[in-house]
């Protein structure tokens, strides 16, 4: 396929600058696989869910990887944070070139070099970064950062910090939403992948199979895959929401994934191993978010995936999905095409331009089952 193929015209007025009031008020379009488009509100998920079905959802945190210093010529400076690639040293993208020192605050400075950052800083770096950086809105979300977006542009389930952007479509759900769920019947699993750039990079090459993707974080509990076995073979379906938990899933059901053996950034919430380290290491006790009820520690499988899904590629754990609505071109677009198939999905969006449908990250969501 093209990448020309997943293209489509989108009204301005339709990307979304701020998030629903209240974030299950959302909408929801709901799309079978008949291709019968439904209209309803995100509280209504329920409604789609039986007992026995598997709810996967990505439990990462977003950290304000946006940061802006002054030049010594009193100039600003403003890069983003991408990833930790030595001590103190960070890969980072910014619209113009630099080369030279920065002060970001009183104690906290940094050396700009070939698209890297190295820093200079008191106390915990994080704790410098959460004091003084900005979250890292997507340039289609035409405003600056306010303070109320650490809470809008995240999960109300983030836990596990390492992102520099959000899994949108977990943003829709509510404490009380997913209490809900369980209520149902429905298990309900948090995974981890920590998103990147890889996620949103410009396809540059017109064929699919010829573009790469960035490899990105995950940790999974080693007994979901096996639940997920378990689901399906009864009959029930595994529901999962944002195509960052697909690609985590996906990724490691497909083989498609190496496993961590060396030293992870500290974002990626993982120990230093070596080489001769297994891919398996242990959650402690107090870790809750994929051991709810806190009982013996189990395994957690953490690597690295950089799988590719577009149309023709055949599900290992996905039955239905829960999703935003994407760019143009992007490769959420095609995994999620990749679903559904590319001509339902491409009549649904112009359903969802004709009903005024709000678009992209602070958006409205749709259900693919």
């Amino acid at each position: 396929m093209k990448a020309a193929d997943f293209d489509f015209l989108l009204p301005e007025g339709l990307i979304s600058k701020k998030p629903s009031d209240k974030r299950d008020l959302s909408r929801l379009l709901v799309l079978h696989k008949n291709g019968k488009a439904e209209h309803r509100i995100f509280g209504n998920l329920p409604d789609y869910l039986t007992e026995g079905d598997l709810l996967l959802l990505n439990n990462t945190k977003v950290f304000p990887a946006r940061l802006t210093g002054t030049k010594p010529t009193g100039g600003r400076f403003e890069f983003l944070l991408v990833k930790e690639i030595g001590v103190d040293k960070w890969e980072i993208l910014s619209r113009g070139k630099y080369r030279g020192e920065i002060s970001i605050a009183e104690g906290f400075s940094a050396d700009i070099k070939n698209g890297t950052a190295r820093f200079s800083y008191s106390g915990d770096f994080m704790e410098n970064v959460w004091r003084y950086g900005n979250m890292p809105l997507p340039p289609y979300i035409k405003r600056k950062p306010e303070p109320a977006d650490r809470e809008w542009y995240q999960t109300a389930y983030a836990e596990k910090e390492g992102s520099i952007a959000a899994p949108t479509a977990g943003m829709h759900f509510t404490g009380d939403l997913i209490d809900r769920i369980k209520d149902h019947g429905v298990k309900v699993r948090y995974l981890t992948l920590h998103v990147g750039i890889g996620t949103f990079k410009p396809i540059k090459t017109e064929n699919l199979n010829e573009h790469s993707m960035d490899a990105e974080y995950f940790e999974i509990g080693e007994e979901i895959p096996e639940e997920i076995k378990k689901t399906k073979a009864s009959g029930k379906r595994v529901f999962s929401v944002g195509t960052t938990t697909t690609r985590a899933i996906e990724g490691y059901m497909s083989g498609r994934w190496q496993p961590v053996n060396e030293k992870v950034s500290r974002c990626q919430g993982v120990k230093v191993q070596s080489d001769k380290a297994s891919k398996h290491q242990s959650i402690k006790d107090s870790d809750t978010s994929l051991n709810p009820r806190n009982l013996e520690p189990y395994q957690l499988i953490s690597g690295y995936t950089n799988i590719f899904i577009y149309p023709g590629y055949e599900f290992k754990a996905v039955d239905a999905l829960i999703t935003n609505f994407h760019l143009p071109r992007s490769t959420p677009l095609m995994l999620t095409s990749a679903l559904c198939g590319a001509e339902k999905l491409s009549g649904a969006y112009s359903i969802a331009v004709s009903k005024e449908y709000r678009f992209f990250s602070y958006g409205d969501a749709m259900l693919i089952l």
